[in-house]
């Protein structure tokens, strides 16, 4: 009888446990459903984006957009899959956004907001050539070096203002004073131009006056057939871009630069590697945050470009560090806006240092700021000591410059698109220093200096002349001795 009930009981005890082993064995999976983005952003022509997802059950998509949005797959099994999203062009000027849900059959669901911006401008677009590298074969480093065999130099306060030459005494550029410039030494023009300020025909399209386009290309053939390296930028003009990088701004400012680069590139697509594209001139940003915006301002700018194929598949492009300043644009440019061309990028600071030395009048740069008058070694000033440089010379400069050396080691040249300091006299209204003979050997002596260390560092100076050494209408030398100082600063 004992020996029943013992059977009886071990058998029950068998199966309770092989129950609960059973049990735990089968016991439901955890629902998982992932997706790689939650965002996805579309510029105003469209474009695709690619979504994966991860998933232990089944799933469906749903798309309330199908009008602009389609997505080529909508439903499947466990594991992972990716989705394709399209978006055609939005031809609205506002923003458009949807939400895509994607829904398992675990009861899972994820979210994903879609978002294009809109078209405020029509695109210029309108030819893009298939890409064409004859005369483009060099990197940006090669054409750096290219550039180097000879001086550089701006055409400052000309294209850029209101009307050619309105700063200039009405002094157009004509190619006899390209030729003047070959001859002195100069192998490559910095040729600032204004385009929405005064040379935009139609304000709604963004749209430039054909006729200033022809006047640009005119001046850039000049450069190239006379065997001069040219960089064509938007400088300032108004501000529209340099004082708006801000992300309430940012979509307008994407479209005007978009559509601005698309007119430019076009009618300069032709020209060979002697030519090159500068995205601003000093954009306006001092924190990572507002440097990610200005990167996207270069990145359409790029885009804009390249887009337009041909010879422009493959142009070297100049980018802007944030203010252009040597400190700011090494501390914070530590991402180069996105080229899919590789080994065609240059990174552009301005140096106008140290400001005392350097800035128009007393106070300019905060109440108490005095100009000074002298500065370097040997330099000083006996009679006007109050008017000596207190900071910023030798030592700062090769500190200052140095930081943006580790550019030139990655292999992305450096230009010094703006850089110079000037005589101060009596018709230029800045105060006259009492020392004349000290005050213009500082002067000289920044010069070269200056210069000295750029080179030293293998970047690309562009001198700032705006008339104060040449004269432009009868293509001559005003002063010798400032010009010397630079060539002495290349030797």
């Amino acid at each position: 009888m004992k020996s029943k009930h013992f059977y009886k009981i071990l058998l029950l005890l068998c199966v309770i446990v092989t129950s609960v082993s059973c049990s735990s064995s089968g016991e439901a999976e955890d629902p998982i459903l992932t997706v790689s983005a939650t965002e996805v952003s579309f510029e105003p022509d469209g474009g695709t984006s690619d979504v994966s997802l991860t998933t232990n059950g089944t799933w469906t998509v749903s798309n309330p957009a199908t009008s602009w949005l389609q997505i080529n797959n909508t439903s499947g099994g466990t594991g992972t899959a990716t989705i394709t999203i399209t978006s055609g062009m939005n031809g609205s000027q506002l923003t458009r956004t949807a939400t895509i849900t994607v829904t398992s059959s675990n009861g899972q669901a994820r979210r994903i907001t879609v978002t294009q911006t809109g078209n405020f401008y029509p695109s210029y677009n309108l030819t893009p050539k298939a890409p064409d590298a004859t005369g483009m074969s060099s990197t940006a480093v090669e054409l750096a070096a290219k550039m180097r065999m000879g001086m550089g130099i701006n055409i400052g306060n000309t294209m850029e203002s209101p009307g050619e030459g309105d700063w200039q005494y009405g002094n157009k550029i004509t190619e006899s004073y390209i030729k003047f410039l070959k001859a002195t030494g100069f192998s490559a023009i910095r040729l600032p131009v204004a385009w929405n300020w005064s040379h935009i025909i139609d304000p709604d399209k963004a749209k430039i006056d054909p006729e200033w386009l022809d006047r640009v290309k005119e001046v850039v053939g000049w450069c190239v057939d006379n065997d001069m390296y040219v960089m064509v930028n938007i400088h300032w003009d108004g501000g529209w871009l340099e004082n708006n990088i801000t992300h309430d701004k940012k979509e307008s400012v994407n479209a005007k630069q978009k559509a601005l680069w698309e007119q430019i590139a076009t009618t300069l697509r032709d020209f060979d590697e002697h030519v090159l594209f500068a995205s601003t001139n000093e954009p306006w940003a001092w924190d990572a945050e507002i440097m990610a915006i200005l990167n996207g301002y270069h990145e359409t700018f790029i885009k804009a470009v390249r887009s337009t194929g041909g010879r422009n598949s493959n142009r070297v492009l100049v980018v802007q560090g944030p203010s252009g300043s040597s400190e700011y644009t090494s501390k914070l440019m530590t991402t180069l806006p996105y080229d899919p061309v590789p080994d065609r990028m240059m990174v552009e600071v301005h140096f106008y240092s140290p400001y005392p030395f350097i800035m128009n009048h007393d106070g300019d740069h905060g109440p108490g700021t005095k100009v000074a008058y002298y500065w370097g070694a040997g330099n000083h000033s006996t009679i006007e000591p109050e008017r000596n440089a207190t900071f910023g010379e030798e030592d700062a400069v090769i500190a200052e410059l140095g930081m943006m050396k580790k550019f030139v080691d990655r292999g992305i040249p450096v230009i010094l698109g703006e850089y110079g300091d000037y005589r101060r006299t009596a018709d230029l209204g800045r105060g006259v220093p009492k020392d004349t003979e000290m005050h213009n050997k500082s002067v000289e002596y920044w010069l070269t200096f200056t210069t000295k260390t750029m080179i030293a560092n293998g970047f690309l100076p562009f001198w700032w002349e705006v008339g104060q050494v040449f004269d432009r209408k009868d293509n001559v030398v005003k002063d010798q001795a400032m010009l010397d100082a630079i060539i002495a600063g290349y030797n």
